[in-house]
């Protein structure tokens, strides 16, 4: 009888580790799995700010419409600089 009890002892103590051995493996997973799922912006608005942000730097959405206008009135003063000297000292 003696020889069945400590069978049973050992397949207890076995199942203990065991147990144990899966406890910390679950922690771990869930350690890695939240690392790699951690996201460093708060919400899905300051994720699309910032890609839109990124593409507009990379040319991706055109040039701004406020530049483009600020090119042509240059170029329309600069015209217009240029015909008032011609009628001037013409």
């Amino acid at each position: 009888m003696r020889w069945w009890r400590t069978q049973e002892q050992q397949a207890a103590q076995l199942a203990a580790q065991d147990f144990s051995h899966r406890v910390l493996a679950l922690e771990d997973n869930a350690v890695r799995a939240g690392c790699a799922l951690a996201c460093s912006y708060a919400n899905s608005g300051e994720y699309e700010a910032e890609l839109i942000a990124v593409r507009r730097a990379a040319g991706a959405y055109g040039p701004k419409r406020n530049a483009r206008w600020l090119r042509i009135a240059a170029v329309m003063a600069g015209i217009i600089a240029v015909i008032v000297l011609i009628v001037r000292f013409a």
